[in-house]
C-alpha cells in the first residue's frame, strides 16, 4: 500500500485543507486567493488527491457555460510536485468534463508547460467569455493578469 493514491471528489471536511493549500501559493502570488467561504460555496467543484489516506493536492472544475469548464485551483501540498500527482489530477478533471459532455476546458495559469504535457494549447485571453473574468476583480495581479490562458478541445 506504498504511495497509494486515490483521486476522489472532496468532501465538506477536506474545504479547510483546500483553502490552505491553494492559499498557500496565493501567498506567493502564483494563483489566486479562495476564501474558505467560497471553497465552501464551489465544492462541489473539486476533487483532492489522497496519498496513503493524507490530502496532498487539490483541483477543480468549474461549469463556465454550456460548452465551457475552467480547471481551477490545483495545488499540491509543498513537497509533492514533479511525481504525477498534478497530471492524475488534471486527468480525472479531464474524463469528468468528457462525461458532461463539455466541448472545451480553460485553465489561466503561470504552469504553461504543465498544461502545455496535457494537450492544453495557449489562446488570447481575449477568445474567452467575459464571464470568466468574474472572478479576476479579486485577484492581486488584477487588472494586469500576467498568466497564460490554454485551452484543451475535447473529442
Amino acid at each position: 500500500m506504498q504511495n497509494e493514491i486515490l483521486i476522489r471528489k472532496a468532501f465538506v471536511k477536506d474545504v479547510p485543507l483546500i483553502t490552505e493549500i491553494v492559499n498557500y501559493y496565493a501567498q506567493k502570488g502564483l494563483m489566486l486567493q479562495r476564501p474558505i467561504s467560497r471553497v465552501y460555496d464551489n465544492v462541489r467543484d473539486y476533487h483532492v488527491i489522497e496519498r496513503n489516506g493524507e490530502v496532498i493536492g487539490c483541483g477543480a472544475l468549474h461549469v463556465m457555460w454550456s460548452d465551457l469548464v475552467e480547471i481551477r485551483a490545483v495545488a499540491l501540498k509543498d513537497g509533492f510536485m514533479g511525481k504525477g500527482y498534478g497530471g492524475q489530477l488534471i486527468e480525472k478533471l479531464i474524463n469528468e468534463a468528457k462525461s458532461l459532455e463539455i466541448k472545451k476546458i480553460f485553465v489561466l495559469t503561470y504552469k504553461r508547460k504543465f498544461f502545455e504535457r496535457m494537450g492544453f494549447a495557449e489562446i488570447s485571453k481575449s477568445e474567452l467569455p467575459h464571464k470568466i473574468w468574474s472572478e479576476c476583480i479579486n485577484c492581486i495581479h488584477f487588472p494586469n493578469c500576467d498568466e497564460v490562458a490554454l485551452i484543451k478541445v475535447l473529442e
